[in-house]
């Protein structure tokens, strides 16, 4: 467990990290959905699962988490947490490769931050939200085609973020160095219907697909 200062336009916030060193020279920085925190059990398996693989981790929590509120903050909140967060990742291996990822509005406030310039290796969505559900007419692309790292997105095939599915096929293909990998059937968790899965072990079944994107 570690405290990461951040550096906001109304004072400093304090958010708590858990940082798992591992081997093989590259480190996943994991941010949380919305709803969620740190500690949820899709993230704790993805970071697992990845920590098996060789990989360091750091999971984070955003400041409204931490502040006890349900409601994201401003975007410039989670943008500043991403680049102290980097920061402190970077400062923990100096040498290794950098790779943010998130789950759903982790991964989209990840993508802003790097179309502002954060300095990582490359972007792993695990869930992009494209659109509110039922709004397509607001899709939130417009900052994704100057990104010049690889990009990764992994989706659910039914998940109503992104639908529909040609709509977001045209935004990825928009970005510089961008690809999909599909989860047939799944939402925006990557449930499917039909199969009961623990959260844990949904997240970890993503794990291999971040650590062949990311392996040094």
């Amino acid at each position: 467990m570690a405290d990461i200062s951040v550096e906001l336009a109304n004072g400093v916030a304090t958010v708590s990290a858990d940082w798992a060193p591992g081997t093989n020279g590259a480190t996943v920085v994991i941010a949380h959905g919305a709803g969620t925190g740190k500690n949820h059990p899709f993230l704790t398996g993805f970071a697992d699962a990845l920590g098996a693989l060789g990989f360091s981790t750091l999971r984070f929590n955003f400041p409204y988490v931490e502040q006890g509120r349900r409601m994201p903050g401003p975007a410039a909140h989670a943008i500043a947490t991403w680049n102290a967060v980097v920061a402190f990742a970077r400062e923990q291996d100096p040498a290794a490769t950098i790779w943010a990822t998130g789950k759903s509005y982790g991964g989209r406030m990840a993508s802003m931050a790097a179309s502002e310039g954060l300095a990582v290796d490359g972007l792993a969505y695990l869930g992009y939200p494209l659109h509110a559900p039922g709004r397509p007419e607001k899709p939130r692309a417009e900052h994704l085609p100057p990104i010049a790292v690889p990009q990764l997105f992994i989706e659910g095939t039914n998940d109503p973020f992104i639908q529909p599915v040609t709509q977001f096929e045209d935004v990825v293909a928009t970005c510089q160095d961008a690809r999909v990998i599909w989860i047939e059937g799944g939402g925006h968790t990557f449930e499917v219907k039909g199969r009961k899965r623990p959260a844990s072990d949904i997240g970890a079944s993503l794990a291999p697909f971040v650590a062949e994107f990311a392996r040094p």
